[in-house]
This record gives structure tokens, sequence and C-alpha cells, in this order.
């Protein structure tokens, strides 16, 4: 092709740029076979302007929203993405004087260097700072517990702490390692090393090998199954389940397809071994169930910790039922044990103890916040004397309220305490506080899905301005974007054809 194809727009001269302009809004048909990919880059840019434009506008109305919040706090997270830059996600939730609740995605920020507890402070500050939040405000902070984040002496929750304990005069300051965070470290404390082992030896050998797993799903459809071996992936504690789920139930196939490889599984000739797999299919369904009601957005911390107490009475009551042999929250176990006519369940209930007593010890925060959940969640079975001086009278006169009784049955906890105000101001004060606290960190790891999806192999150059502009759009919950506003802003192109 010709280069001087485009003489008219591509002269540097002023000219030329007249030229450019005609081109870009009387869409010229005279230029020849480039006219669609200089129309798709005009598009593009266009596109590309109007995201900075509504991620501006959302920027421009949540720093209008921090300004108003009496209380707040911040959950953060840090990932990698595909250039293997350290991506630090950082989120706000809080409460205006009306208790009004806002959570929304802030920044995020490219840790280009070093990921030292000192690097992820100074970039915590910096995009809390540049929103303007008050720094006396701050409730607590929802960190993923990694070392760099949780360190006693200089990790980014300690320093976190001293900052906001010095703008509010030494008041409680609460810290939360992400509570699925926790409940899958939990889960992995059983330590049944025996069987996971084997599982993920034998579901890489079928599946890291084309001809394998070809072979492999060949023999499940004369079967008449209908799904095959997932993969099995550390990092996520659900993906484990579900390995652990699908081998069970295949387990004669794969027993039968591993002897005509020549790669017996001979642990499925051990009655011990069968017994630990079928536990620990069960156990982990129990915990997945438990994972997947923690996640969600616009969740209340107590709703977190209604479904920890209840899990851990679910422990206790298994600990019994083991104790005496019973397997019947166990389907797994249970089915194993009658088929081969062994009823060794007892030693499983060492292993349920071990898991209750990690629970007591990790979950330890909501033990110091009970008694303010307690209250929160069920003011009017509350015994006034039993709570600080500051709220006795006000629980009193709550609870001989009968409108207010009929509006705590109708309203959720994240909308009643709105009825108190002004007449109840120290037990909205602590509404206020729980009502802003993050339990975990799973708005970080969505806008990390997000961030994989839209930066990858094939889009590895998309700057960092863009890639946080679509994130800001994609993450947005309780901030809309005005596009009324920004379509009036705009200056109406008129064409130039005459």
């Amino acid at each position: 092709m010709e280069d001087n194809l485009f003489p008219r727009w591509r002269s540097p001269n002023k000219d030329g740029l007249l030229a450019w302009y005609d081109f870009v809004h009387q869409g010229c048909q005279t230029y020849g076979p480039r006219d669609d990919f200089v129309k798709y880059s005009i598009v593009k840019k266009k596109k590309t302007d109007r995201i900075s434009d509504l991620s501006a506008d959302l920027d421009s109305q949540l720093k209008h929203k921090v300004k108003s919040f009496i209380a707040f706090s911040v959950a953060i997270d840090e990932s990698t993405d595909i250039t293997d830059v350290a991506q630090l996600a950082i989120f706000i939730r809080g409460v205006d004087d009306t208790l009004t609740i806002t959570e929304e995605f802030v920044e995020l920020v490219p840790m280009m260097d070093t990921t030292t507890a000192a690097d992820i402070f100074t970039a915590l500050i910096g995009a809390l700072d540049r929103v303007g939040v008050d720094w006396s405000r701050a409730v607590s902070l929802a960190t993923d517990g990694a070392p760099s984040m949780i360190g006693k002496k200089a990790g980014v929750v300690t320093t976190f702490k001293e900052k906001v304990q010095t703008a509010n005069g030494g008041r409680d300051f609460w810290t939360f390692h992400c509570i699925l965070h926790q409940e899958a470290l939990c889960c992995k404390s059983l330590k049944m090393d025996n069987v996971m082992k084997v599982v993920v030896q034998t579901v890489n050998f079928i599946r890291s090998r084309g001809l394998n797993h070809r072979q492999f799903d060949s023999l499940l459809r004369e079967n008449d199954h209908n799904h095959g071996l997932p993969y099995h992936t550390e990092v996520r504690w659900l993906s484990r389940g579900a390995v652990l789920r699908r081998f069970f139930d295949l387990r004669g196939e794969i027993e039968e397809f591993m002897e005509k490889k020549g790669k017996p599984v001979v642990e499925f000739q051990s009655t011990e071994w069968m017994q630990d797999l079928a536990f620990m299919v069960d156990i982990t369904q129990h915990g997945n169930n438990l994972n997947k009601m923690m996640q969600g957005r616009n969740r209340v911390v107590t709703q977190y910790y209604d479904s920890i107490c209840a899990f851990k009475l679910k422990l206790s009551l298994w600990e019994i039922q083991l104790a005496g042999g019973d397997a019947s929250h166990f389907p797994c176990l249970k089915d194993v044990c009658a088929t081969q006519h062994a009823a060794h369940m007892k030693r499983f209930k060492d292993k349920i103890t071990g898991l209750l007593r990690e629970f007591e010890q990790r979950f330890q925060i909501f033990g110091e916040l009970e008694n303010d959940f307690k209250v929160f969640c069920s003011p009017f079975t509350a015994n006034a004397a039993d709570l600080p001086v500051n709220i006795q009278l006000e629980i009193i006169d709550l609870q001989c309220d009968s409108d207010l009784k009929g509006k705590f049955a109708a309203a959720g906890l994240d909308t009643f305490y709105q009825n108190l105000l002004p007449g109840y101001p120290n037990l909205t004060a602590l509404a206020e506080k729980v009502l802003c606290m993050f339990g975990t960190t799973y708005l970080c790891e969505q806008v990390f899905s997000v961030m994989n999806i839209n930066k990858t192999k094939l889009r590895s150059k998309l700057t960092h301005k863009h890639l946080i502009e679509i994130l800001k759009l994609a993450a947005t919950q309780d901030v809309t974007p005005d596009i009324d506003a920004l379509v009036k802003a705009k200056r109406c192109q008129v064409s130039g054809v005459k």
C-alpha cells in the first residue's frame, strides 16, 4: 500500500490537521482501504474517553460521600496481575449521619517495586488521603492476613492502627483478618495430607496428559457420567471440595482406569484410607457451604458472626455424634463404613475437636465484639443490667416502644437503626460502628477477578490509568455516574457537511 494514501490528514501542517478534523466529523469515504481501521481507532478512542469521564464522575461523587462519613472502615488485599505487578485493592465502607451505608471501590494501587509493610502502608494512606477521609472516624481495617499485613511490630495493621488512634485520641480500633481466609485456614488444620497427596497426584496424572484425559472421559461416557474431574487449585479452598467430591463419586472408574494404565492406586484397597477420603469429602462440603454463606456484597458483619457461631455449634454436635459412632451428618463416611463393615469413626472425633479449637482461636475478635453484636442484633431481648451504663436507659426506652418493636420485625438490621435517630444517640453510635465494619476482603477478590479478565496476555499493555477506570465502573455499588450531567457538559458536535 502506498505511503501517500492519506496525504491530507497525515500532513503535519495546519491544513493537514484541519483535513483530519474533516475526516473524523464528515466520515470521508475517499481515502482507500484504511478507512475501516481509522474509523475503528476513532470509535475506540471515543469509548475510552467516555469511560474516563464516567470514572472521573464516580471518583468525584465518592469524595463527596466520604466527607459525610461519621464512621468508616477499610478493606485491602494484594494480588499480582499478568505482568507480575503487585496490585493493592482498596475498598471503603462508611455510614453518614442518616446511617445510610456506602460501600465503594477506592483505588487499585500498583506496587512497582517491593511490597513490604511500609510500601503497602504508604500506598494505602496516599489513596485514602486522596479521597479526603477523616482519620478520627476510622473504625476497622480488614486484610487478607498476609505476614506483611498483620506483623505485630511493623505490619500494615499495626502502623495503620497507630495512625488512627493518634487521630481519634486512643479510642478502640478493630482489625479483621478476612473471615473467608480464616475459615479456609481452619479447615486446612485437619492436616490430612495422606488423602490430598494421593488425590492430587491421581488427578494430575489424568488431567495433565491429553491422551489420558480423553480416554478417561470416554470411560466416563460409557458409564453414563456427564462430568469429569476438575483440576485442584491450592489457593482456592472451594476447588479442593469440588475435586474431592468428584474423586469420591468416580472412585470406581478412577481405580479401573489407573489399573489399565499400570498406575494402580493401592490406597483404594485400604479401608482406613477410604474412610479418611470420605471424611475429607464431607467436612470440606460443610466448609464450602459455610464459605458460600459468607460471600456477597452489602453484608453486615454480624451476619458473618452468626454464620461462624452456627458452624461452631455444628462442630460441637458432630464431635458428640462421632464420639458415639454416629455419622448422620457425614453421608460419604457413613456410606463407606456401611459398605466396608467398618465402624471406626471415633477417631474422626479428634479431628473435629481440633477444628473447633482452631475456630475458637482464629475468631477471637468476635469474642471481643460479642456483646456489641448481641445488642445490635437483638436490642429488644438484651438485659439492660448487663450492658454499659451509657446505653442502659436507652435500651429500656427502646424495649418499651411498641412502634419501634414493630419496625424491628419488619426492617433489616441495615436500616432499622435509622428509625432511632435522633432520640437514641448512644445506640445509634453503636450501630454506626457495627454497620461500617468489613468482615471479609471478598470485594477485593471480586476486583481481582475483573482485573484478570481485562488485563490478559492479549491486553498486557493496558495502562494502569485505564485499568483503574474500568474497575471503578465494574465495581461501583452505591454510587452511579451522573450521565445526564456528563451529557450536558459535552459540546454538541455538528456535522461539517454543507
